[in-house]
């Protein structure tokens, strides 16, 4: 057993400690025990209730250890006071009365453990992997507090980004659902007329300087008013406001933000002034889903700029030759399985420190009989809307397992197959009927399966999510957060949930190099999985710059058009000879 006096982790600084117990020669005993095992101990005793509450609702401890039975309270009453004040602090209840029934019992309530007084030898272990525990949650939510504010806030205005408004207006969206009301508000796209100006007369610091004034007005004209503001990037911003539909209340609303431009703008003691154009789209008329409002909305706005700017626009929503073209492929989609019109690519997956192919990403293609190649972008929605992606799904997973033990059985046995899980896909109940059905099938070892969920699907309904991925986990098969950064962006449910890979989106390794905030988010990303014991995937690796800077952060793998784009079964089966002929080479 390690010694505590060997822990650098209790030799750092003084472990700030709670003992909460009615004998002083017992803290004493406790004290002096750790002191002389080499911990550095700052401890503080209470034995009586209305101290035990002061002290635990003044001071951030790092431990708290409670005789169970003291004089007017007990440790249970101390720990519900901990939990009341939101604080996650080790409680350790050491006692001289003790039994199963009542150590269990304390344990459901949230007690880390529960010890038998005078028992050093199995205290002091203890409360080195608490302290280790909580130093390891503590590193969790100060680096999930960082990703939120890179991934989700705009470094120059200090307002909420693209990703963060997004989210919200989904949520809003989502919870009027919930409670059975029509989803309702309007969304403003608001860009700034002749920005470019600024910046060629005068410099990017002027106009950084513009937009963070820009930012400031705006902010005071949402202020206390439930609106949703962020800024999109350039000179482009966003307001979701709940609840306004009335257009004269809207087009009121629009006049009242033009005039926040009417003040001249100061950069350098100049005087600059500048108009905005605003689109406008109204919940559900224009959209029930936040990227379609956007659309919608950002398509309005260039029809006030093309009308010369300083104005606002309605979107004008009419039927057109595109949704007519989006219902006719809908139904050309429900026959596309039966008429063998889909087929599989594989895209693949490279060990980063040995450069070879250790698996493949299966991405479904579709080749239409008369519209040619349809690309993924154009029918996955559709088959999204429409329930269809459920069908496809399986009959993706049950082709990609085929596909993967054939290549087992040419000897390449140690190649992986990653399977794309929809959102409308994990939320049905016989996904495991499923996953479990393909790999009675075809004789797939259940390990070389990897099943790739997006965050936002995961936290859709945590619970359900929770028990899924369990079961799945318990099936053998391994779990992958797909583009890792663009959904919740929230570390907390990486320790609740059993993941096995986080794979970084591509849109933060595209700027690897050139955008310094991208780049402290992939490192900030990394270090977190290392510590956590997943595996990382890059997406869209597409340089040989990215290759080394993420081989510098220690990533595990990559996949992109740098190696390979997705190829059929046949190439992909070239390429894994082709390595095995080469590796037998070098053997040899």
């Amino acid at each position: 057993m390690e010694r505590i006096d060997n822990n650098m982790l209790l030799r750092k600084q003084p472990i700030s400690m709670l003992v909460v117990d009615d004998s002083e020669d017992d803290a004493f005993l406790l004290y002096s025990e750790m002191a002389s095992r080499g911990a550095k101990v700052d401890y503080r005793r209470v034995d009586n209730a209305p101290q035990m509450r002061e002290a635990l609702e003044a001071a951030e401890w790092d431990i708290i250890i409670c005789d169970h039975s003291m004089p007017g309270f007990d440790a249970l009453s101390a720990l519900d006071i901990l939990k009341r004040s939101g604080k996650d602090i080790p409680f350790i209840i050491y006692s001289g009365h003790i039994s199963d029934q009542t150590a269990y019992s304390a344990m459901g309530e949230g007690v880390n453990d529960y010890i038998q007084k005078g028992n050093f030898a199995r205290l002091l272990p203890v409360i080195e992997r608490e302290l280790k525990g909580a130093a390891a949650r503590s590193a969790v939510r100060q680096a999930d507090t960082r990703i939120m504010e890179l991934a989700y806030f705009d470094k120059l205005s200090a307002l909420p980004n693209h990703n963060y408004f997004c989210m919200r207006v989904n949520e809003h969206i989502a919870e009027c659902e919930r409670l059975g009301k029509a989803p309702c508000g309007t969304l403003l796209y608001i860009d700034l007329d002749r920005f470019l100006r600024i910046n060629s007369s005068f410099g990017y610091e002027a106009g950084n300087d513009i937009l963070r004034q820009t930012s400031a007005r705006l902010k005071e004209c949402v202020a206390e008013s439930g609106a949703i503001l962020a800024r999109f990037g350039g000179d482009e911003f966003g307001i979701f406001y709940p609840g306004l539909t009335d257009r004269l209340a809207v087009q009121n609303f629009a006049e009242w933000l033009k005039q926040a431009f009417d003040a001249p703008f100061m950069h350098a003691g100049i005087e600059l002034y500048l108009t905005c154009s605003i689109g406008l789209a109204l919940v559900p008329d224009d959209g029930r889903e936040v990227y379609d409002l956007l659309m919608n909305a950002e398509t309005a706005m260039a029809n006030a700029k093309r009308g010369g700017g300083n104005g606002h626009r309605f979107y004008v929503r009419e039927m057109n030759a595109t949704s007519a073209e989006r219902i006719a492929m809908e139904s050309e989609l429900r026959h596309a399985i039966e008429r063998d019109e889909l087929f599989l690519q594989f895209q693949p997956c490279i060990d980063a420190g040995t450069l070879r192919t250790i698996g493949a990403e299966a991405l479904v293609r579709w080749r239409h009989p008369e519209r040619g190649l349809i690309p993924p972008d154009r029918f996955i929605p559709i088959a999204d809307e429409s329930g269809l992606i459920v069908d496809i799904g399986e009959w993706v997973l049950r082709q990609s397992c085929r596909q993967a033990k054939a290549w087992h059985e040419l000897g390449h046995a140690d190649i992986s197959i990653s399977v794309n899980v929809s959102a409308v896909q994990f939320g049905q109940p016989r996904l495991l009927e499923v996953v479990s059905r393909a790999l009675a099938e075809t004789g797939l070892p259940p390990q070389a399966l990897t099943l790739e969920i997006t965050e936002s699907a995961v936290m859709h309904d945590a619970e359900q999510a929770a028990g899924m991925l369990r079961a799945l986990k318990h099936m053998g098969v391994r779990l992958s957060i797909d583009d890792f950064g663009t959904g919740y962006s929230s570390l907390s449910y990486l320790k609740r949930f059993p993941i096995d890979i986080l794979k970084i989106d591509k849109s933060f390794i595209r700027a690897l190099g050139i955008n310094e905030e991208d780049g402290a988010i992939v490192h900030t990303i990394m270090a977190l999985a290392k510590s956590l014991r997943l595996t990382t995937i890059a997406e869209g690796v597409e340089t040989p710059q990215q290759v080394e800077l993420l081989q510098k952060e220690q990533c595990d793998r990559f996949q992109g058009f740098h190696f390979s784009r997705p190829v059929d079964h046949a190439v992909m089966t070239e390429r894994l000879q082709e390595e095995q002929r080469k590796a037998c080479a070098t053997l040899h």
